[in-house]
């Protein structure tokens, strides 16, 4: 996790995942022990539970719409937006990601969902670097976005 993320998004079916997998509901320490302090905003029309001691704000609608209270959240800050891949795209889209990070796994699935599900040419991205982790693989990608009218 980059360390100066002052704000964390997620999906729900991400925050769902992690409260499950994590055994968090039951153990809120654990939530800190990823999240930490971050005010956490997780986009859902759901009523999810919240973790003792967690930072969450959740927001439904167009990412558009929450990037103001976002943005003012993190202050001088990043935001990382941990997942899904639509919600990334809907970021993308709005002009609001500046980096992509993927993290791939040493496992070849038959199928599945789309990672990040819009088309985005190498005239977009720019790989700054590709880092072993462990057994998986970090590639870090600059956004670039258009210039306005172009």
């Amino acid at each position: 996790m980059p360390s100066d993320a002052a704000v964390m998004v997620e999906g729900r079916t991400t925050y769902e995942w992690v409260l499950r997998e994590s055994g968090i509901l039951a153990h809120p320490e654990k939530w800190q022990e990823f999240h930490g302090s971050r005010s956490t905003f997780v986009f859902t029309h759901r009523e999810l539970p919240v973790p003792e001691g967690a930072d969450i704000r959740f927001v439904s609608g167009p990412v558009v719409d929450a990037l103001p209270a976002i943005r003012e959240a993190a202050g001088d800050g990043d935001i990382w937006v941990v997942g899904g891949g639509d919600l990334a795209g809907q970021f993308f889209d709005a002009g609001a990601l500046d980096e992509l990070a993927l993290s791939i796994a040493p496992a070849a699935l038959t199928g599945g969902a789309p990672l990040f599900p819009r088309r985005v040419g190498s005239d977009r991205l720019r790989l700054e670097s590709a880092t072993a982790i462990g057994q998986f693989a970090r590639l870090r990608f600059s956004v670039h976005h258009p210039a306005a009218g172009s």
